[in-house]
């Protein structure tokens, strides 16, 4: 999968995150890759994680099954990418959908929802990460849960585990 979005959103914090839940508490095989534009805040930013139950050979998504995009330039430049038949996530207030592409695309209000819920932007990415594990089912949320408590001040947890949830809530009930 391809997490994408602008410096500062955390994508590759989710990939990382996700990455490590994969292979610490799920008994899975995973590679996390990053890219960064030329500023570190505002400018593009690229995360590709792969898990498998079998070795992994290359360590970058060419065409990936799972497309993240937080900003209306990741769309516009990794849209093209896709694999057919798979999965577009985006952000409905910072990602206005173009040409229809065969693939599910799921627009939901991420980052509307965590500020009217919890009012703070910085859980922005952990609700996405809910809800893509919500679409994906890769992990389990107590294996996301378990990440955050070794990798985030205690003051934190709680207000990521909000996020998380809200991500699954949002997330429920697609594509049954």
């Amino acid at each position: 999968m391809v997490f994408s979005g602008s410096g500062g959103q955390g994508v590759i914090t989710a990939g990382i995150i996700l990455a490590e839940a994969a292979v610490l508490h799920e008994n899975l095989i995973a590679v996390q890759s990053q890219s960064y534009g030329p500023e570190a805040r505002g400018g593009a930013t690229r995360c590709d994680v792969i898990i498998a139950e079998s070795p992994i050979h290359f360590p970058k998504v060419i065409q990936p099954n799972v497309l993240i995009c937080l900003t209306q330039q990741s769309y516009a430049t990794f849209f093209p990418l896709l694999r057919p038949g798979g999965l577009l996530l985006t952000d409905n207030r910072y990602v206005k959908l173009g040409k229809k592409v065969d693939a599910r695309q799921i627009e939901l209000p991420m980052y509307e929802t965590v500020m009217e819920k919890i009012g703070r932007p910085i859980v922005f990415n952990i609700c996405m990460l809910g809800a893509v594990i919500g679409l994906t089912k890769l992990v389990r949320p107590e294996s996301i849960i378990k990440v955050l408590e070794t990798q985030i001040p205690l003051s934190f947890l709680d207000m990521n585990r909000q996020a998380l949830d809200l991500g699954l809530k949002l997330s429920e009930g697609i594509g049954d």
